[in-house]
């Protein structure tokens, strides 16, 4: 199953687009849940990748995130 595109607004005003993989059999609306709700939290963690590179997105640093296909882009 292909991973999920989140473009992802940083408190900061950049934005970047990062691939979730971690799907463990679920639909992609359950994914989008899970997402949300880890990252609605204090000490939400997702660890996604930008390219090839692992990268680690934490919930303080998030101001917005849209899911493809509405526009994320890799």
């Amino acid at each position: 199953m292909e991973g999920l595109v989140l473009r992802v607004r940083l408190v900061s005003g950049d934005s970047m687009d990062v691939t979730y993989d971690d799907r463990s059999g679920m639909s992609e609306d359950e994914v989008i849940d899970h997402v949300i709700s880890t990252l609605s939290e204090e000490t939400g963690v997702l660890r996604c990748s930008h390219g090839d590179r692992l990268l680690v997105l934490y919930a303080r640093g998030v101001a917005a995130m849209e899911v493809a296909p509405r526009g994320a882009v890799l």
